[in-house]
């Protein structure tokens, strides 16, 4: 997990979110593991007659202004990532007229 680049910190949760390992900003959060355990439960009971029965999510990603979150789960964990959102050149480059 932790040659993913840009990565700020990371979880793997059980699937009741119970930590496994952690590190960087997340190192021990389970604030935030709760947070995303209830979010993947909500997600799993959305409306079944839309997005069917057994369909279930492949990867969510919350995005904020400077970071974002990539969740996903794999043989029974869930990863969670916490990235920087690198900024091009182009935006990093205030003209003040």
């Amino acid at each position: 997990m932790e040659k993913i680049p840009d990565q700020l910190g990371y979880l793997i949760l059980t699937e009741d979110g119970a930590v496994l390992e952690s590190g960087g900003e997340l190192e021990n959060d389970e604030r935030v593991a709760t947070i995303i355990t209830d979010l993947i439960s909500l997600s799993n009971s959305i409306d079944p007659v839309a997005f069917g029965p057994d369909e279930k999510f492949k990867k969510i990603t919350i995005t904020y202004d400077d970071h974002w979150f990539i969740i996903c789960i794999s043989n029974k964990k869930i990863y969670v990532v916490k990235r920087n959102i690198p900024t091009s050149s182009s935006e990093s480059i205030a003209v003040n007229v």
